[in-house]
């Protein structure tokens, strides 16, 4: 099992792999989005009560839940990093930041779109947009103190730290409507409950969950592959990819 770890922690094996899987991730994402996007925003039958403007729930539920994956995810490479000094989970943390904290902001920004016409007021200081505003400033607070520290390294700690931290959020914002009284629904998707949706209107949600995990796949790895041949642009293997693909241009 260690052996399997120690070759994952790899750059050069992990850039390898990844260069393989990311089209294949980015090629599901351009399929599954448009389907459900254009399934659910112009087929999918009205809601009887909210009318069509339920419809932004193809835009809200995938964004809410990638801004909570995408930061769990952080806090479990801040414990690999800090543990066991693995840089790659450094890597992806750093990487997956900037995606995490535009995902809160779509959340925070579809919400508010709709709930003028569901509640009358775009903003409420209730438990669940809170919680995920606390979020997104988790998320700044995080790009900013990394690049706070003339090392990188230091940054890395002092942004894992900070992502153990705020973890402790993610379970206020998955229970928070129902520890107190919130204007903002209960959960419309549950892996572990029947819809309570009609088929034609949860499938497509469905479609773009997958498709927007898909595409946070891409962009992590793809943008991984980027970080690591930065950081490690010295290393033999790299330089003799880069006097591969020149020859191959050539």
């Amino acid at each position: 099992m260690w052996q399997w770890i120690h070759k994952w922690a790899s750059p050069k094996h992990f850039y390898r792999v990844s260069t393989r899987g990311a089209p294949w991730l980015w090629g599901l994402a351009l399929i599954l989005l448009p389907v459900g996007a254009l399934w659910g925003l112009a087929f999918a039958p009205a809601d009887y009560q909210q009318h069509d403007s339920f419809r932004i729930i193809y835009v809200h539920v995938p964004s809410a839940m990638l801004a909570e994956s995408c930061f769990a995810l952080m806090a479990v490479c801040a414990v690999v990093f800090l543990v066991w000094k693995i840089k790659l989970a450094d890597i992806v943390a750093k990487v997956a930041a900037p995606f995490g904290a535009s995902m809160t902001f779509a959340a925070l920004f579809s919400g508010a779109v709709w709930g003028i016409p569901t509640w009358g007021t775009w903003w409420v200081w209730d438990a669940r947009l809170t919680s995920m505003l606390i979020l997104l400033f988790l998320y700044f607070g995080i790009i900013a103190l990394r690049y706070a520290f003339a090392r990188e390294h230091s940054g890395g700690r002092a942004a894992a730290v900070l992502s153990l931290v705020g973890v402790v959020n993610l379970p206020i914002i998955k229970y928070s409507v129902e520890w107190w009284n919130t204007l903002h629904q209960t959960a419309s998707f549950s892996l572990t409950k029947a819809p309570s949706m009609p088929e034609s209107m949860w499938v497509p949600l469905l479609l773009m969950m997958l498709g927007a995990y898909a595409l946070f796949g891409a962009v992590v790895l793809s943008r991984t592959r980027n970080e690591i041949l930065r950081r490690e642009h010295r290393a033999r293997w790299v330089r003799a990819l880069i006097t591969d693909t020149c020859d191959k241009e050539h």
